[in-house]
């Protein structure tokens, strides 16, 4: 099988020839920056260098993924959040201490939503990365969830406040940035995107499963409805009180953090959703070396999981050997 084939099997529940290395957030680093001549920021503005350095999570790495966006902000950009874009060692975050909403009366999605430089770049990457490998490698976008722009467009504080003192304007709140997250998601498909990270951080730190039912699993459903592509579904932190509604929901798999067991995540799902993940980022990947990666590895594969990867967006200061061990444990675990 292609790499692209392999990851669209896996999605779908179909056989595979080996389990897929799978990149649903990111994998870029100092070194490939340097490598490629693509450093932060400008990799996250200009579509050229983020195609450029996205490139290099296969041809670099070995994974059967490309994943251009690097970081959870475009979107939020293009709404109006001011933005700290930092520089090569660090990604650019959303200033969340200066909120740009506070009610749902003042949400907005510009008609430029899709023509503002940081959702165009991204669509622009798609397009570049398709032409080039878009027959061999799948290519995963990424739309960023209703929650997480609640994040960012009202502050966290504020957010979570009025979860607990007002549920009907949080949920009109979500009903009106989920418009945002279908029309980014629907544009990457029509890019050349194969399937789609949709990061949603109800984390398990911040929020109950129960809160995750109340608020987004009707959500995430109408998401399946309405793009047509496979989907996967991130959350941080620890999630085994909510990956049974997520199961639920129809997303094609669920990309899970460290903080949850592969073998119990497992059996909670079961065969209704894929699982991609989870090997640990600040222990593992950033602070240990190629053997600690690959037992992970193993542990994820003895399990059952159905693609491999690292839990999240990886440090920019992983050693590439670290991420390289990832790909190269799962084609030899294959041949035994």
């Amino acid at each position: 099988m292609t790499s692209k084939e392999r990851v669209l099997a896996a999605l779908e529940g179909k056989p595979v020839d080996r389990t897929p290395t799978c990149n649903p957030t990111s994998v870029a680093t100092v070194e490939l920056m340097d490598l490629v001549d693509a450093p932060f920021p400008n990799a996250n503005r200009e579509p050229e260098l983020m195609a450029r350095l996205a490139a290099t999570g296969h041809t670099e790495l070995g994974f059967d993924t490309i994943m251009p966006v690097f970081s959870i902000i475009q979107e939020s950009s293009a709404l109006g959040c001011k933005i700290q874009w930092e520089q090569k060692d660090n990604w650019p975050t959303v200033r969340m201490a200066e909120p740009i909403w506070e009610t749902v009366e003042d949400i907005v999605i510009p008609d430029d939503f899709l023509t503002h430089q940081d959702t165009h770049c991204v669509l622009e990457a798609i397009r570049i990365l398709k032409r080039e490998y878009g027959d061999d490698v799948a290519i995963i976008g990424k739309t960023m969830g209703p929650w997480s722009m609640g994040y960012h467009c009202f502050g966290v504080e504020p957010f979570l406040l009025l979860s607990l003192d007002d549920p009907d304007a949080t949920k009109r709140i979500l009903d009106g940035l989920k418009e945002a997250t279908v029309d980014f998601g629907v544009a990457q498909i029509e890019a050349g995107a194969d399937a789609l990270t949709l990061p949603d951080h109800a984390t398990g730190d911040l929020v109950s499963g129960e809160y995750y039912a109340r608020y987004l699993q009707d959500l995430h459903v109408e998401f399946v409805e309405r793009i047509p592509i496979p989907l996967i579904l991130h959350i941080c932190g620890r999630t085994v009180d909510r990956m049974d509604y997520i199961a639920q929901t129809g997303m094609a798999a669920f990309h899970y953090d460290s903080k949850n067991k592969p073998g119990e995540s497992m059996e909670i799902v079961k065969d209704r959703i894929a699982l991609v993940g989870n090997i640990n980022n600040p222990e593992t990947l950033f602070s240990k070396g190629p053997e600690e990666v690959s037992a992970e590895v193993t542990d994820n594969l003895t399990s059952g999981v159905n693609l491999i990867g690292p839990e999240c967006a990886v440090p920019l200061q992983t050693a590439v050997e670290n991420l390289k061990a990832i790909p190269e444990t799962v084609e030899s675990w294959s041949n035994n």
